[in-house]
């Protein structure tokens, strides 16, 4: 590692600084707002096959016990590395041809999911709720294949310059998209039911209008120009047949990067680096209601002060990931989505407090926020090689799962136990192994030569 003339590192110090006018200006690059409605696109059929999808069957009359197996049409979100080499390797008939190798599987999953959101608004959950199952599997299925496509494009379509802004624009626009089809939608199926419609068909009209929505996200591929690394790698692997392309996909996005120096240790790190988020995060809302705050009180708070919250710590995490080396802004958003849970430990002692729910609401998702900015600028940066760039970004993000949804399972256990002040401060301890893990993997140089896009940052 290269030495500063005080003897500091030089992946420790901050890059030279933009100006705010300068940093604002690179969120109006033509293909950082591209990534920015991809990002919207992206966001907006999560919910469909989830949170709003499981109110519309309680209103149908659906039980819990039934209810409570929808969790399971998640399940593409999380085992979407599997098809992905497939995104990587085949050509979509005609699609390809007509758009490129990214942009086409851009049009073509977003297709598909279109047809996906209005079958499952025609099913109807009290009469056929298996149907409904499929057809929320469905579109579960076509959003993950939309989602591998965005995140190989947003890596290889951004220069380094521009990577922090997109990352940023990105994560706020997913946000406001689920936001739309969380809120958004059931404020227009009341709408709807406002009409005179009866409630059935409410809901299918709103289902229906959030499926014309995908459109924003096909509009805005077709106005996107194809990433040049993907045309390279296109044009280098367009004499081998699909299944050599497959295969090459899948076992190259494996070995590449095992192949790796401290490979397993970066594993660790991408597992562990936002468990401090998720232990919390998983017991928030019991915490809240278990306070005595109404669901109302929770509701309106963090769809309003979490929400913006979220999107201006989105931002501030683009313009620390875009002016600090990327250790360093790893180090920032490590250590401060840890800390934030020792609001939620102050609140314990608070009581019942609107401002103070407030805070620690603002606290939580402004440090979240920066934190998983920064975190998606390293996964970002670990995925060099546009052969298999949807291969291995998916299954980083299926790994960063596994602290969200496994580890994090025992979280109401060590509630009960320690009772809620001392349980949000164990949440700040479960991000020691992390940075413990980040301080040994910089001095072992795994930075070096991880700029935002894989290269070196200088």
């Amino acid at each position: 590692m290269s030495q500063m003339p005080d003897g500091a590192p030089e992946s420790i110090l901050p890059q030279p600084r933009a100006s705010w006018r300068e940093a604002i200006a690179v969120y109006l690059q033509p293909r950082v707002l591209i990534v920015m409605f991809l990002g919207f696109s992206s966001g907006l059929p999560l919910a469909l096959s989830g949170s709003t999808l499981l109110i519309w069957m309680r209103e149908a009359g659906v039980d819990l016990g039934t209810i409570g197996l929808f969790a399971l049409v998640g399940t593409p979100y999380t085992l979407k590395f599997i098809w992905a080499p497939l995104v990587d390797a085949l050509h979509i008939p005609g699609f390809t041809r007509a758009f490129g190798r990214r942009r086409g599987w851009l049009v073509f999953s977003q297709a598909l999911l279109i047809v996906a959101i209005l079958l499952l608004a025609i099913a109807d959950p009290a009469t056929s709720p298996l149907l409904v199952a499929l057809g929320a599997l469905f579109v579960a299925a076509t959003s993950a294949t939309q989602d591998i496509v965005v995140d190989a494009f947003r890596v290889e379509s951004l220069p380094e310059s521009e990577q922090a802004a997109g990352m940023a624009g990105y994560v706020a626009a997913y946000r406001i998209g689920m936001l739309v089809s969380t809120a958004g939608a059931l404020f227009l199926v009341s709408a709807f039911e406002g009409t005179g419609l009866v409630r059935a068909n409410a809901w299918t009209w709103g289902y229906v209008t959030m499926a014309a929505m995908v459109l924003i996200g096909t509009v805005t591929a077709l106005l996107a120009t194809e990433p040049e690394q993907s045309a390279r790698a296109e044009a280098a692997t367009n004499a081998e047949n699909a299944v050599t392309r497959v295969t090459h996909a899948a076992i190259g996005a494996f070995s590449e990067f095992l192949s790796r120096k401290d490979a397993w240790a970066a594993l660790a790190f991408v597992v562990l680096f936002k468990f401090t988020d998720a232990f919390s995060g998983t017991m928030t809302a019991p915490f809240v209601i278990d306070l005595g705050f109404s669901r109302n009180d929770y509701a309106a708070i963090v769809k309003g002060v979490g929400l913006a919250a979220t999107l201006i710590g989105g931002f501030a995490g683009g313009y620390v990931a875009r002016a600090w080396s990327l250790p360093a802004s790893l180090w920032i958003g490590g250590i401060l989505q840890a800390i934030a849970n020792l609001a939620f430990s102050w609140l314990a002692l608070v009581g019942v407090n609107q401002w103070a729910l407030a805070l620690a609401i603002t606290a939580e998702n402004f440090t979240s926020a920066i934190g998983t900015v920064i975190f998606v600028a390293y996964l970002s940066a670990l995925c060099k090689n546009p052969l298999h760039t949807a291969t291995q970004y998916a299954l980083l993000t299926a790994l960063a799962a596994v602290g969200r949804t496994y580890l994090s399972s025992g979280a109401g256990y060590v509630a009960k136990a320690t009772g809620w002040p001392l349980f949000f401060i164990i949440c700040v301890l479960v991000a020691i192994p992390s940075l413990v893990l980040l301080g040994w993997l910089q001095r072992r140089g795994h930075f070096d030569g991880l700029g935002l896009n894989g290269r070196s940052k200088t």
